[in-house]
């Protein structure tokens, strides 16, 4: 990302190796088509499956591996902080025993959210966020997790992705005026974690065209998908059409893309 312009690359995998990632901006305004092959993979075990759980697992991997932790979707569940692993106390030390940051994004609406430090700004990214105001830094993800939770009385914590996908102009006052109200809600028992700053950080999509009413096509119902792509945003390719692409709920499943 440069001056907050977002720079997209496809990443993909053959089963379960590494394939090289493909830069996509440059796919903007031609014609692509992706075909699904019928086939899914898990991403951890590499075997075939017939749905995906989580991100691209199977059941028994979404059971068991740590990209499915419970204190990935919660963050206050997690304790490795006390020495107490959910799943994997190697992957939850290097992964949640680490700062987090809480913040405030703007993404359909204002939103509070928690993302370990080094993913920033791509989380925001991923979320489609047109913007994004640090509110705390934390030593650990269980202390995101309870400030997070403290502030769901105020914000929500969740992306209404069709609003997201209809558009969205980046209002910073609106993001310093939120990150105030956070910190009146968490009060003196978190001061010490509060961000001085107030710089907004704002994203730009390489979209073209924002669709006045999207449609959502899945892989496994149309498995040719075909059209001349306007934009990209968050984790969707959008069409010319209105009809919008959810790459990463797609993970595992066997594809080719044709671009023209």
């Amino acid at each position: 990302m440069h001056d907050g312009q977002v720079k997209y690359a496809l990443s993909g995998a053959d089963v379960i190796e590494p394939l090289p990632e493909t830069a996509i901006n440059g796919w903007i305004g031609k014609r692509v088509h992706i075909h699904f092959e019928g086939l899914i993979h898990c991403v951890v075990s590499g075997k075939r499956i017939k749905k995906t759980y989580g991100e691209g697992m199977s059941y028994d991997a979404f059971l068991k591996s740590p990209l499915a932790c419970p204190s990935i979707i919660r963050p206050e569940l997690s304790r490795i902080h006390e020495g107490i692993a959910l799943r994997d106390e190697a992957w939850e030390r290097a992964n949640h025993l680490q700062p987090h940051l809480v913040y405030i994004s703007q993404t359909s609406h204002l939103k509070v959210g928690v993302t370990r430090a080094t993913n920033v700004p791509s989380r925001w990214v991923d979320q489609g966020a047109c913007g994004a105001i640090v509110v705390a830094n934390v030593p650990y993800r269980q202390l995101a997790g309870e400030l997070e939770v403290a502030l769901k009385e105020t914000f929500s914590d969740r992306t209404h992705w069709r609003n997201m996908l209809t558009s969205a102009t980046l209002d910073e006052e609106a993001l310093v005026e939120a990150k105030e109200e956070a910190l009146d809600a968490l009060g003196i028992a978190y001061e010490a974690f509060f961000e001085d700053s107030d710089v907004v950080t704002p994203l730009h999509y390489p979209v073209r065209a924002y669709p006045s009413k999207v449609t959502s096509v899945k892989l496994d119902k149309h498995p040719d998908v075909e059209g001349t792509l306007v934009g990209i945003k968050g984790q969707y390719w959008l069409f010319e059409d209105g009809r919008v692409w959810n790459v990463r709920s797609h993970t595992g499943y066997r594809i080719t893309v044709a671009v023209n």
